[in-house]
């Protein structure tokens, strides 16, 4: 039995290995960087030519603001989404929600829909069965009654009726966590708010979903795709502004029991941890006002991808997102034209399959 920390050693030197490269030729005076620990993981926030205090003001906002979703959102200890799924569990309808929390839930919800339902954020009870509710979990085998008779219930985002503040559910059984997509709406929170306290150039990483702002100098931001399997970037891509990436791997939150891997993306057809997919990862473009923003989609639009399995291509689409990587079971990789043109690979890494 293998118990594999939330942020593998891996995904650590990668990051580390990332701001290393970002601060290599810099004058340390240009940028400024912060870190922090919240959702679970490792954030971090580089400004580009601004002063000590504008930058150290402006992070210090961002910062603040990723505590308060944490707290305000999280999925197991007492917040408001806590209590909203205790009235569901109870049979309440028309639970009052924060307007926030409420548009949160209205935009997952579509979401969901468009990718066939694989990003669910109704499946907070199968989570908690796997033992990913705690941020130190141990490795178990849920009880195939238990994990049997959930599946049934079937749970969905579709169950969910947002009107007028209130939130109604038609299935007791949904229990709603965000992990899923927190992570990538903090992104577009903390963009706001950069740009709102005068900062043009910034660059926002929560755990390896990453956001640019403008440029660092005459030189885009580069970052690195983390590999599944290895402890270095599979690829380096310049970002641009407005740009986000989000990937979802099997190598992020898993343990290992009886020498096979279970992972924390649970394909809620079966209830199992998904097979078939190492690792996908999308580049999302800026959006258009009034549509889902990119920090958010790159977060939650990986999740259908890589569940998607072999027709990961089509949920791509489905999104919009024509810049798209997929690792699969077999180490294979295979990349969207749009992509491989904008891609460094590692030494010996080259694409199996590049797609349009």
């Amino acid at each position: 039995m293998r118990l594999i920390p939330l942020q593998r050693a891996a995904a650590w030197l990668a990051a580390l290995a990332l701001t290393a490269g970002l601060l290599a030729g810099c004058s340390r005076e240009r940028i400024h960087q912060q870190e922090s620990y919240v959702f679970g993981t490792r954030v971090e926030v580089l400004t580009w030519d601004a002063s000590e205090d504008k930058a150290r003001a402006a992070v210090a906002e961002v910062l603040r603001e990723f505590d308060r979703l944490h707290r305000a959102y999280h999925a197991w200890e007492p917040s408001e989404l806590t209590a909203l799924n205790q009235a569901i569990a109870a049979g309440q309808q028309g639970i009052p929600v924060s307007p926030e929390l409420a548009a949160m839930l209205t935009e997952a919800k579509a979401i969901a829909a468009t990718g066939d339902e694989l990003f669910d954020p109704a499946l907070g009870q199968l989570i908690a069965l796997w033992g990913f509710h705690t941020d130190t979990f141990v490795p178990v085998r849920p009880d195939p009654a238990k994990l049997s008779e959930l599946v049934k219930t079937h749970p969905t985002m579709a169950d969910l009726t947002i009107a007028d503040g209130k939130v109604t559910s038609r299935n007791p059984a949904v229990q709603l966590d965000l992990g899923g997509y927190g992570k990538g709406y903090a992104l577009d929170r903390a963009a706001v708010i950069l740009k709102a306290r005068g900062i043009a150039n910034a660059l926002i990483n929560i755990g390896g979903n990453v956001l640019a702002l403008g440029s660092k100098g005459d030189q885009p931001w580069r970052v690195g795709i983390q590999h599944p399997r290895e402890p270095r970037p599979l690829a380096t891509l310049p970002l641009r502004d407005g740009e986000a990436i989000g990937t979802s791997g099997d190598y992020q939150r898993y343990f290992e029991l009886d020498g096979e891997r279970f992972c924390h993306l649970l394909d809620p057809r079966t209830g199992q941890p998904a097979r078939g997919t190492q690792a996908v990862t999308i580049l999302v473009t800026p959006r258009p006002a009034g549509s889902t923003q990119a920090g958010t989609l790159s977060d939650a639009a990986s999740k259908p991808i890589y569940l998607g399995g072999e027709r990961w291509r089509d949920y791509a689409k489905r999104f919009g997102i024509e810049h798209a990587l997929r690792v699969d079971a077999a180490g294979q990789i295979e990349v969207t034209s749009a992509l491989h043109s904008r891609l460094q690979y590692g030494d010996g890494i080259k694409p199996t399959i590049v797609v349009n």
